[in-house]
């Protein structure tokens, strides 16, 4: 399932006039080696199968090359070592084989001191995204405290019997963490009320979820929802930071398995990302449910390669 980085997709304008100065992300991302110096590992998961199971609009396994496209000729600001590891893919349908290897191929790059950045595919990435941490925490002499925080409009805690999809998997993490005797910290920001059934909103209620409707996030909101996620923050010891790109109005991103009608402004999700990262407890971090085939003028791909860029830097 793994595949080796393809670097032919980096590439773009090159202005030699301006020198060291003009540099732009396609001159300066390298593929990732063994031992490589620390820096960001951006990773694919071109994976659209718990999508498919979710009865979503299906795309979103071209979701990792569109980003790393947009994201080429982006202007060079980074002060630490940019790597392209390659992608995980899941092309005979086997959805929880890929999230393994997701897994350990996350564990991996912490292991090697880097900071993993995955694209997607579809949500239930974030399942295999966390299961990397999880391992990677018990490998410590006292495994930290992980607090998930979800920019999504979707609870992403639907029931399920023994497949899951990419509506399921911060429920499968609870289910996991309950399993190995660990606590469930969970924050949603940015739920649709009409997204979500009455079941859901219980379940995120049994479970202790701290949650904001989208309609509770406007910039006006702003400072009662960063005291809300300070308050989260401060009982974690690793944050796990996973965007799923319908929590934007459906006018930035038009992009997405399922679009909002409201959705959060870009301005508050900058901020707040901002926030997360001045924690320095973040330790990786996804962005979900991009599908170029459904982008208008790559309006989602551009936004998405964005917040990349700011969670990178």
């Amino acid at each position: 399932m793994f595949k080796v980085a393809d670097m032919s997709v980096w590439n773009g304008r090159e202005d030699s006039l301006e020198g060291a100065l003009g540099t732009r992300w396609y001159q300066q991302v390298s593929a990732w080696h063994e031992g490589a110096a620390p820096g960001v590992a951006l990773f694919g998961f071109p994976c659209e199968q718990g999508v498919s199971r979710n009865l979503g609009r299906t795309g979103a396994k071209s979701g990792p090359q569109a980003i790393r496209r947009a994201l080429a000729s982006h202007a060079w600001h980074m002060t630490k070592p940019v790597y392209d590891a390659g992608d995980i893919r899941c092309d005979d349908c086997d959805l929880e084989s890929a999230q393994q290897q997701l897994g350990d191929c996350v564990k991996r790059l912490l292991e090697q001191q880097q900071f993993p950045l995955i694209m997607g595919g579809g949500h239930e990435m974030a399942y295999g995204s966390w299961q990397g941490l999880n391992q990677f925490a018990h490998e410590q002499a006292e495994p930290p405290v992980i607090g998930i925080i979800n920019f999504d409009a979707h609870f992403d805690l639907r029931a399920y019997e023994q497949l899951g999809s990419s509506g399921t998997p911060f429920k499968q993490i609870a289910d996991k963490c309950t399993a190995q005797n660990t606590p469930f910290h969970y924050c949603c920001l940015g739920v649709a009320q009409s997204a979500n059934t009455q079941a859901l909103f219980a379940r995120a209620d049994t479970l202790g979820v701290s949650y904001r409707l989208d309609e509770q996030m406007g910039i006006n909101y702003l400072s009662e929802t960063q005291q809300q996620l300070v308050a989260f923050i401060k009982g974690c010891d690793w944050l796990y930071l996973t965007i799923d790109l319908d929590v934007l109005p459906a006018a930035i991103a038009p992009g997405v398995s399922a679009p909002a009608a409201r959705g959060v402004g870009l301005d508050v999700l900058e901020t707040l990302i901002a926030d997360i990262k001045a924690s320095g407890k973040l330790k990786l971090a996804d962005i979900a449910e991009l599908n170029p085939q459904l982008d208008i003028d790559q309006h989602t791909a551009r936004t998405a390669a964005r917040l990349l860029g700011l969670i990178a830097r």
